[in-house]
């Protein structure tokens, strides 16, 4: 089964007919559908019926990236270096530009234990700092020796 270039239905046709009407035509023949009975061919432009099915991957494959946004890992400490905590304050910020939700944790060390308020303060400096661009999705919360926060882009 032979379809033309505009579309059209020319029927059922010998191999060497069909290439000749390509030939004819200017065109390539590209074989559609292999396993119906009779096989389906096309003439087309080969070279920009690939491209265009490149481009549509690349789109749907673009549209995949754009749904699936990742939750990046920030680690603080209790003791962090204000150029430390800037560093990572600057860089959660890009990523809650580009959709991304933040998760800021600080995993305490032995007597730290004891001074949970402080660990906690500094996850809130973090969440203050990054307020105009992100709300807080989750306050932080203790799980074991670790304290977490989840930052998420605001709304436009």
């Amino acid at each position: 089964m032979v379809i033309g270039p505009n579309g059209e239905k020319m029927g059922v046709k010998k191999l060497e007919d069909a290439k000749t009407l390509a030939n004819y035509a200017g065109l390539d023949l590209v074989l559609m559908s292999e396993n119906s009975t009779p096989a389906v061919a096309k003439i087309m432009d080969y070279n920009k019926y690939r491209y265009e099915r490149q481009k549509k991957l690349k789109e749907t494959q673009k549209k995949q990236r754009e749904s699936n946004k990742e939750v990046k890992e920030y680690r603080l400490s209790v003791t962090i270096d204000v150029h430390d905590f800037e560093t990572r304050k600057r860089n959660a910020s890009e990523y809650l530009k580009k959709g991304h939700k933040i998760k800021a944790f600080i995993r305490f060390k032995g007597r730290q234990m004891a001074h949970t308020e402080l660990g906690r303060d500094v996850l809130l400096k973090f969440a203050n700092e990054l307020s105009d661009i992100s709300q807080i999705e989750s306050e932080p919360k203790l799980e074991g020796k670790q304290m977490f926060l989840l930052l998420a882009p605001k709304n436009k």
